[in-house]
This record gives C-alpha cells, structure tokens and sequence, in this order.
C-alpha cells in the first residue's frame, strides 16, 4: 500500500493519471535480474533522449546507466563484406570466469574478429563478451518496461532509480528518492527443501524419452517467475546462475519456469547437464525481436553450421556449445522476420520434448545430436537449417517453400524424422532443398522420412536439389496424407528414394533407432 500510495504522489507530481511502478517503490526481496517497469493510464511512447539511471543507495554511487539517444540497433543489413573470413582457428568456449557488463567492455571480441565501433546499446549476455544490441526500453500500449545491462545488481543491496524527462515522451521523469526497493538475500530455493518444490507440479519430471530419466537435484532446483516470486525473473538470469561445464548427471541443475510471458534475448553457452522445464508449454513464452539485421556477425568474420564457427547473435534464444539438456513444456519465439530463430541450439546429446519454436527463416537450428518429441516447429522458409544429427519422433513442421536445408556432412547423419507431421503453408511448399551454396553443397546430407504424414507438399517432394548432391540420403518410407492415404511419389524429385518394406527393412529398422542416427557416420 505504502509503495502505490508513493507510485501515485509521483505522478501527481507530474501531472499524470496513476502510475503503478514495478517493483514497487519500498519493495523488499526483489530477484537480482528483475526488469524495471511502470504503467500508465494511456498508452505511451519511449522518447529519444534522456537516461535511465539505478544508483547504490548506501554508497550514491551510479552502478547501472541506459542513454535513450543511442539507438538500439541497426535497421537494416550491414554491407557485404567481400574480404570477410572464417574463423581462421576453431572458436574457444573458455573456461574461468565468465564475461560480465561489470568486468568487460561491451564488444569486447572474443574470437578473430575485429572491435565493432558502431553506436548502438550494447549489452553482454550469458558471458559473450562481443555482446548485443537490445532495446532499453520496451513499450507494449500502456506499459513501459526498462532493460538494465545484465548481472548490475546484487544481493542484499539496496537501488533507487532516477529517470531524466524525455525518456518516455510527456513524463517528466522520476527524481532522487521517488523509486527505491532492495534485493533479496540469496537464492532461496536451493536452501530449503520444500520451497524448493512447493510450486513444482507433480509428474513434471516423467519423460516418454526413453533416452534417459534425467536426475532431480533438489538442492539444485531454482524457480523462474514473471511476477518476481521465483529466485528469478529471467530465464537469463537463472541460466547465469547455474555453473558451467558440469561433469556429470550428478550434477545436473534444474529450471523451472513458471508461466508467464518472458520477453528477453536468452544467450547461454557451456551448460551442461541442465534441465528446462516449463509450468506449460503454452503458458510460458520466451521470445525477443532479434534478427540477423539486429544482431549480425561479425562484418569480419562470416559464420556458418560448422564445428568452430563464430557464434550466432541472431537467435531469440540461443543455446551454445551445451550438452546433455533437457527442454520441455516451454515456447521459444523470434518476433522478427528474415533470419531469425526462436531457438539455436548447438551441442550434443540434448532432448526437447512437448517444445514449441517460432522462428521464421531458419526458425530452429539445430548442430550437434539432438532429439526431439512431440515438439512443434513454425517458420516460414528453411524452417529447420542445420548440420544434424537430429531424430524427430512425432513432431509438427510447419514452414513455407521449403521445410528444411540439411546441411550435414559425411561426419554425421542429417535429419530423421519417425511418426512426424510436415505442413506446408502454401501449395509451393517442398520438404528440402539442397542447392549450390555459394559454390559450395552437401553430397552428404540427410533428409530421412519414416511413416510421415505429409500436408499440402509439392508433388516433386524435394525441390532445388542441385546436381552435387545427388549422393545425399533423400529416403521416404510409408509417407501418406492427413487421411492415412499413401501418398503419390512418381513425381519425385529424381534424387529421392523410396525404401521398400522388404529389401530396405535393415535400413529401416537403423533408422528408427536415435542411437544409430547419433553415431559417427560409418
């Protein structure tokens, strides 16, 4: 009552309906990676100029600052660079000490790359010192919600916020001592037993995967909360928290996120043995407009799906160099067009099951053995890019012109997909293609359909398959319509292969079995 009661003297002040701050002014037990938000009686609009300010309020000292004259980031594609290379030497993931806004410059580069002078926001994320372009302030109608620079705040330590006028157009700011809480202690969770699981729901752990049950450590549990009553308000935040490079199933950390709508670039690299799971899928939202225009590589540095490549900032979220995950009950989601992931995904040995991606061009991608269960992917073109292996068990692939472009090599296999569901949006749909990529194709690809229902997908099946891949694995067995109706294949692609029941049953049989797909190609 105390805090609204503050938050209305406020906007009195300024000549304003009410407006509810969030946290509350006087607000006690507040996460450490909490945003900053306030609601008006009108929508309203983020205005060019101006700071955002948090302060340390025992020292007076300034620990976090964001100057609304810097744009966030760019609007349009960067110039092609025709003396850009590869990473000359496969990417490190380091270990020691992670990269913070505090210890780090922001574009600091972590690779080949040179330094990015360009003027935009800069925030580092999940340790990736290179850093990305974010939005400081997020307006959805009547609600504007402050991004602070990651990992500023600390536990115990109480902040009070100044806002200069102009930052939200008509408001005349906050002053010294109007907008004040404190942080809470530590994370709770992993202290005591049963705030550990009191909001977990029974049966969330039983898997269909039959890979393996992964371990619950309930002194390695930590609750995601929108609302601030988990240990944090952020996936981010929560995936900071937990340590890098596990060395087995022992020590296998938990997240458990609570629903509610989580708009945040995620970024986490070198997790490993990590379990995500969601309240529901359809009740937790993880999504961000980021796009290859926002965040691009490098203009240095070109990056591709191969081992060693420079990392991706164009995900919504992004999972790297992370291994022995499990995903389940959660949306990942891109806002943006072009290409941009709802989820990317690099490692080994992960499983998702009951996830949804949203993402439009190159909605997933996926480099390294992964297997998926009943999980849904919407995109529009190449909704799935990758080098595999990857075992799908009935899953939904939507997507328009074409579903996938594998691009695995003769290291691995590609793409397997058992008991699945592939929708076309559009009647020029195909399942794959494989085209000359800058002079460059993969003889070696994958694409492996096993009783698969097959909605609206052109009658070739395969289109733009390029000369140089006619060696690639293009196989379908038992495919059929949305009624169980064989579907008609003598339009095939000339490349594809239909597997008989009787001559290609070893085939077949290798090929529903994820341990055969995950293997080093013989």
């Amino acid at each position: 009552m105390i805090g609204l009661l503050m938050a209305c003297m406020l906007v009195a002040m300024n000549g304003w309906g009410q407006v509810v701050l969030s946290p509350e002014n006087g607000a006690k037990d507040v996460c450490i990676d909490t945003h900053l938000s306030l609601t008006f009686d009108k929508d309203v609009t983020i205005g060019k100029k101006g700071k955002v300010k948090v302060w340390d309020a025992e020292t007076g000292k300034m620990v976090d600052m964001l100057d609304l004259s810097i744009p966030a980031g760019p609007t349009a594609s960067q110039p092609n660079n025709p003396n850009a290379i590869y990473t000359p030497t496969p990417y490190i993931y380091k270990e020691g000490p992670r990269a913070t806004n505090r210890n780090t410059k922001a574009g600091t580069p972590s690779g080949a790359n040179q330094w990015d002078r360009s003027r935009y926001q800069w925030n580092i994320i999940g340790g990736f010192s290179d850093a990305f372009h974010f939005y400081p302030i997020i307006v959805h109608g009547k609600k504007a919600t402050i991004y602070l620079h990651n990992n500023m705040l600390d536990y115990g330590k109480e902040y009070y916020v100044t806002m200069d006028k102009g930052v939200i157009e008509g408001f005349e700011g906050i002053k010294k001592g109007s907008w004040r809480f404190r942080m809470k202690n530590e994370v709770q969770s992993t202290k005591n037993e049963e705030q550990s699981t009191k909001n977990v729901p029974s049966g969330w752990n039983n898997s269909s995967f039959f890979i393996h049950h992964s371990s619950f450590n309930v002194d390695k549990l930590i609750t995601v909360a929108a609302d601030g009553t988990g240990d944090f308000c952020t996936l981010q935040g929560a995936l900071d928290y937990v340590p890098d490079f596990a060395k087995s199933e022992a020590e296998r950390w938990t997240i458990f996120v609570k629903n509610g709508e989580y708009e945040e670039i995620v970024y986490a690299r070198n997790k490993y043995y990590v379990t995500i799971v969601g309240e529901s899928r359809d009740g937790v939202l993880v999504h961000y407009a980021n796009n290859e225009v926002f965040n691009p590589h490098p203009a240095d540095i070109k990056t591709n799906e191969l081992k060693g490549t420079f990392p991706s900032r164009r995900a919504a979220t992004s999972l790297d160099n992370c291994h022995h995950l499990v995903l389940k009950n959660i949306t990942f989601q891109t806002d943006c067009k072009g290409q941009a992931e709802g989820l990317l995904l690099n490692g080994s040995e992960n499983y998702a099951e009951n996830v949804r991606i949203v993402g439009s061009g190159d909605a997933l991608q996926v480099n390294g053995s992964a297997y998926w269960m009943n999980c849904e992917i919407d995109g529009d073109a190449d909704t799935i890019l990758g080098r595999g292996p990857s075992f799908f068990n009935h899953c939904t692939l939507k997507g328009s012109f074409a579903l996938m472009w594998i691009r695995n090599t003769e290291e691995n296999h590609g793409n397997v997909f058992v008991d699945c569901t592939l929708v076309a949006k559009d009647n020029r749909t195909s399942i794959a293609r494989l085209p000359s990529n800058h002079g460059k194709n993969y003889p070696h690809a994958e694409c492996v359909l096993l009783n698969c229902t097959l909605v609206n997908i052109v009658p070739m099946g395969f289109e733009t398959v390029a000369e140089e891949a006619r060696t690639a694995h293009l196989w379908e067995f038992n495919s059929h319509d949305e009624h169980g109706k064989p579907i008609d294949t003598s339009k095939r692609h000339p490349f594809v292969k239909q597997l008989d029941p009787i001559k290609d049953a070893e085939v077949i049989a290798r090929y529903h079995d994820y341990r055969y797909v995950w293997q080093t190609r013989p």
